[in-house]
């Protein structure tokens, strides 16, 4: 007679120990990343007149704004480095007719 025969909870005994395994490395990972965030929000806070720092949440939407306002500004400031460097030409091509003999 062979022993080859195994029990079937010990495989799903291996199974549960293997997923608990995983969770317990995610959840390490998330208060890793937890206690960093809390730690960022101190820090925040700390360097706040009145030591009272900026809500997450309007902070978070000023960001937003922020961002926003960038995008328009630099999609301005490509517009004006177009229009200087079309004036550039204009200028340079006007200083060549005034320099040649007529």
């Amino acid at each position: 007679m062979s022993d080859s025969y195994e029990r079937p909870e010990r495989r799903a005994l291996a199974e549960v120990e293997t997923l608990v395994r995983h969770a317990t490395e995610e959840l390490t990972v998330w208060r890793r990343r937890c206690l960093r965030a809390e730690g960022e929000l101190q820090e925040l806070r700390a360097r706040a007149p009145g030591g009272k720092g900026p809500d997450p949440v309007q902070a978070r939407a000023r960001l937003a704004e922020l961002e926003q306002e960038n995008v328009v500004l630099q999609q301005r400031l490509a517009a004006v480095r177009e229009k200087v460097t079309a004036l550039a030409s204009r200028l340079a091509f006007l200083e060549r007719g005034m320099t040649e003999p007529a």
